[in-house]
């Protein structure tokens, strides 16, 4: 997972900056944004591989972000994280094109398998397109 581009997106920037730690300890390049306005920013800046996305965030919250993502960044996956056990918006970010969907507080070691789940499917799809 070395080298990994994950923008981390999340109005709690302390479970952001330990996230952050956490997988750049696993060797993958974390960054974070605050909002999603900040998230759209910096994916314009810098690419991302996969962003972490919070859902209940105020201002742009997390479906609209993932929107924004999915028309101008589609090669880009998206895990949903939030804290809230909301069904209906999971099934929604699933139908807007998020590779998967996770509870907060996040066991890491499921997250990062799903990580490299993401970036095998997108390493698939590259090859057959």
């Amino acid at each position: 997972m070395q080298g990994i581009r994950i923008l981390i997106v999340d109005d709690e920037p302390e479970a952001g900056e330990i996230l952050s730690l956490r997988l750049a300890r696993r060797g993958m390049t974390p960054a974070y944004a605050s909002s999603g306005e900040a998230a759209l920013a910096s994916l314009q800046e810098q690419p991302a591989d996969i962003v972490l996305l919070d859902i209940k965030m105020p201002g742009m919250d997390g479906l609209e972000v993932l929107r924004h993502i999915r028309n101008k960044y589609p090669d880009t996956s998206v895990i949903i994280l939030s804290g809230h056990a909301d069904m209906e918006a999971a099934a929604k970010g699933l139908e807007l094109g998020a590779f998967f969907y996770l509870l907060k507080p996040v066991n890491l070691e499921e997250l990062c398998h799903k990580i490299e789940d993401a970036c095998r499917q997108k390493k698939l799809e590259t090859k057959k397109g």
